[in-house]
């Protein structure tokens, strides 16, 4: 199962310079042009997190 299926799995919120917003496994290197926006927290406050300061929202 990866990293990403987990359901106990800790995560982190990623955003790029575009504003774009991703769930990361927490531990797992960030990729390149992305930073870490939100700690390492639950799937579920990670989404509320995203939910909350994405720009992508339609």
């Amino acid at each position: 199962m990866s990293a990403f299926d987990r359901p106990d799995a800790v995560f982190t919120v990623l955003v790029n310079d575009d504003g774009r917003h991703s769930l990361w496994p927490a531990g797992l290197r960030v990729p390149t042009g992305w930073r870490v926006v939100h700690g390492e927290d639950s799937r579920e406050a990670c989404l509320g997190y995203v939910e909350q300061h994405s720009r992508d929202r339609t």
